[in-house]
């Protein structure tokens, strides 16, 4: 009888080569796909309406200088002709100052000196101080039916903006004012190379998981 070992080594080097091949091509494949899903997760956190005329553009309390130069682009481009800022409360850094006599500039005075510096004539500070998007979202419907306002562009951070589209919409649902809105250009935070910076990973991260709350806590909401 013939000696077979010669075939059995052949087809199990056969198969060590396909395997090899396989593995291979798969890890080929995830390298690809990799910055393709990595920045599909950075996208979903992002969302913008169509911009139009409204009435008047809000500026979020945390979009700081990115949020104040955005807005003097829109006012610019004829979106709207008044922007109202946040009032933020003053930290305790900021009230030792005060304590001390020294002169306090909180963060809605510097955005009214920038916006006047760009340009931008019609400037309202939003007088209750709020600290974050829920806030924002509990104060500004009030703020608009007070002044009469139907429309406004809400420029936010890129980042967050899905959340806080989903949470100014249940703030205005049943009210007739029309929320447009508009993340910033002017941010750092890039969806399709985030994670080559440890402080945009960490945003996608803490975003991703409360976007994920929220989803959990309101499933129908927009």
């Amino acid at each position: 009888m013939a000696d077979r070992r010669p075939d059995v080594l052949h087809k199990r080097r056969r198969r060590v080569y396909f395997l090899v091949l396989s593995l291979a091509l798969v890890a080929a494949f995830l390298a690809v796909n990799r910055i393709r899903v990595l920045t599909a997760v950075g996208g979903l956190l992002i969302v913008g309406d169509v911009l139009h005329p409204v009435d008047v553009i809000v500026v979020a309390v945390d979009a700081g200088g990115a949020g104040v130069l955005e807005a003097a682009d829109l006012v610019q481009a004829g979106v709207a002709p008044r922007v109202a800022v946040f009032a933020d409360p003053p930290s305790a850094d900021d009230r030792e100052f005060l304590r001390r006599g020294i002169p306090y500039e909180d963060a809605a005075a510097r955005s009214v000196r920038q916006l006047t510096a760009l340009g931008v004539r019609q400037i309202e500070r939003i007088p209750r101080a709020v600290s974050g998007t829920q806030a924002e979202g509990d104060v500004l419907p009030g703020w608009c039916a007070e002044r009469g306002i139907r429309s406004a562009v809400f420029v936010t951070m890129p980042d967050h903006s899905r959340r806080t589209r989903r949470v100014l919409l249940r703030a205005t649902e049943g009210r007739p004012l029309e929320l447009v809105i508009h993340p910033t250009r002017y941010s750092g935070f890039d969806h399709s190379r985030w994670w080559h910076s440890r402080s945009n990973t960490r945003i996608v991260v803490v975003e991703l998981q409360k976007l994920l709350l929220d989803f959990v806590r309101h499933p129908f909401s927009g």
